[in-house]
């Protein structure tokens, strides 16, 4: 017997279908959206890359089995709609999770979607193909699946080792997009092939991406624009400058960055957001000087987090631990237990005396300080706040020179821990627990920049993925999360938010506030002009 939810499924879509309707004689058709692009991603493999760049650029490419409602701002498991599956239906025992999918699916080179590309792409991100990601960072979410099998063409199903109730959220993220089986991986970096509302035009590395208009997309009616033009400028004033003169229709800016564009700009509209993006300290606990437990402990109470939240975001940030704080995140510890981890105490000054009196018993003084490099990369929502680490670091005897690496070699270098410390963004395709600590805390898991290791705390990870009543779930997350802190496994510094500013003419787009990938498909976007 299964736990058919199938029904619900589709008393969603009719929900959601009502809601457009109301909407529909407004919408208007045509036009290229020119969104701002941070940074020029090493490649367009949404399997093989990790950061927002790529993911915000081939979401709207790809599908999914299923995706997070692109209209409601809070992602959780209540806001996961159908995309390439028609419903799904959960085994009674939790373990066996299948997918009906949708017939007459065309590849953007026609050739029909089956069920076959749904069993290659996670044959290929759990390892099992014969071809092979050249990096594949989101393997950690994929532990707990045994295999997939197929029934015919337009079914298939999710074959699990023990219950996760939270494992179709992992396939609702931006990232987990269905590959077709007849393109070689390779092929996925520099010309992706996908069934979504856009097809992939050009990539011009330092210059732009292109995407134009899938007129054979298998959802009617959309999408509305014609294409989508994702212009890269690295340095955010003059992207704030290009915004201002109407060169580009959608930017993202820090908070000080944004009260300088109201000034010059009249009319836009911008929300700010947290997105559940992590400012975090990553330290090489395998090799000296940081192979030493009391020396990660000394540079983490070393950290002044109201400090990064006042000069980076101009005072709007939160503090929090490995998951995103409350209200907008789902998992976070309140703010009366999260005072109460290792390092979280708001007496900086008493943090930093204990700081200093164990680095004073590892030999260092004022007299005699700890030179390092402070890795980072190359661009501001990185450096910015690596420079006031740098600073932070000198009240307890490390003097930090700044090592600046380029976004193509950034995540590799990290992957394979050739630093000692630095200052990383953490981001999740998902805001759960299931996807941040196999990802980020695993033993091996690819992610895992730190090298942490913890087989006992591991089984506790198991037990919060398996658990399906939520508050006794939270309850066994705040648990892993003191655990964490002690181990000063990865120090979270503080939370960002972010401004999001459009031009009035930019309608139909959701801003999510747990996610900063999530809300790219953009069939549903649409310009009044």
């Amino acid at each position: 017997m299964k736990r058919d939810l199938r029904a619900l499924a589709a008393a969603a879509a009719l929900l959601a279908a009502m809601s457009v309707a109301d909407t529909t004689l407004a919408q208007k058709s045509g036009g290229i959206l020119r969104v701002h692009a941070l940074d020029s991603p090493p490649s367009l493999s949404m399997h093989e890359e990790v950061d927002a760049v790529p993911a915000r650029a081939m979401m709207a490419v790809f599908n999914n089995l299923v995706m997070f409602d692109q209209h409601v701002k809070q992602n959780s498991l209540q806001s996961i709609v159908p995309d390439l599956a028609t419903g799904w239906s959960w085994s009674e025992d939790g373990t066996e999770l299948t997918f009906p999918l949708r017939e007459g699916v065309k590849w953007h080179d026609g050739k029909p979607f089956t069920a076959k590309d749904v069993k290659c792409t996670w044959d290929l991100l759990t390892g099992k193909s014969s071809d092979k990601l050249r990096l594949n960072p989101r393997k950690s979410w994929y532990r707990n699946l045994e295999e997939v099998t197929t029934n015919g063409d337009y079914e298939v199903t999710f074959h699990l080792q023990r219950p996760q109730p939270a494992f179709l959220a992992l396939l609702a993220s931006g990232y987990s997009v269905v590959y077709p089986c007849h393109v070689p991986p390779g092929d996925m970096r520099q010309h992706p092939i996908g069934t979504g509302p856009f097809k992939f035009v050009e990539f011009k590395p330092n210059e732009r991406i292109t995407l134009t208009r899938n007129p054979d997309y298998w959802k009617a009616g959309r999408p509305y624009l014609d294409g989508i033009e994702f212009t890269i400028i690295r340095d955010l004033s003059t992207a704030n400058l290009a915004f201002v003169a109407g060169k580009v229709d959608w930017i993202a800016m820090t908070i000080p960055l944004l009260k300088d564009l109201r000034k010059q700009s009249a009319d836009p509209i911008c929300e700010v957001t947290p997105g559940g993006i992590s400012r975090n300290l990553i330290i090489n606990r395998d090799a000296p000087p940081f192979d030493n437990a009391d020396m990660r402990r000394a540079v983490a109470l070393s950290l002044d987090r109201e400090a990064f939240i006042d000069i980076i975001s101009d005072g709007q940030g939160d503090i929090g631990g490995v998951m995103q704080p409350l209200p907008e995140g789902l998992w976070g510890m309140p703010p009366d237990v999260m005072t109460t981890l290792p390092g979280y105490d708001p007496d900086v000054r008493k943090n930093r005396s204990e700081a200093r009196e164990i680095m004073g018993k590892l030999g260092y003084r004022p007299d005699k300080r700890l030179a390092l490099k402070v890795s980072t990369r190359n661009i501001p929502p990185y450096r910015d706040p690596a420079v006031l680490l740098t600073d932070q670091l000198k009240e307890v005897f490390i003097d930090g020179e700044l090592d600046i690496v380029e976004t193509a070699s950034w995540f590799p270098k990290v992957m394979r821990k050739d630093y000692k410390i630095g200052l990383n963004l953490t981001g999740g395709g998902v805001d759960d627990p299931d996807q941040q600590f196999y990802e980020n805390y695993a033993c091996g898991a690819p992610r895992n920049y730190t090298g942490y290791c913890n087989p006992e705390l591991e089984k506790l990870f198991d037990r919060q993925s398996t658990e399906a009543d939520e508050g006794k779930r939270k309850k066994l997350v705040w648990e892993i999360e003191r655990k964490l802190a002690e181990d000063g496994a990865r120090p979270i510094i503080f939370y960002n938010r972010f401004a999001y500013c459009w031009q009035p003419q930019v309608k139909g787009w959701t801003m999510m506030v747990n996610s900063i990938i999530n809300n790219w498909r953009m069939e549903d976007v649409w310009l009044d002009k």
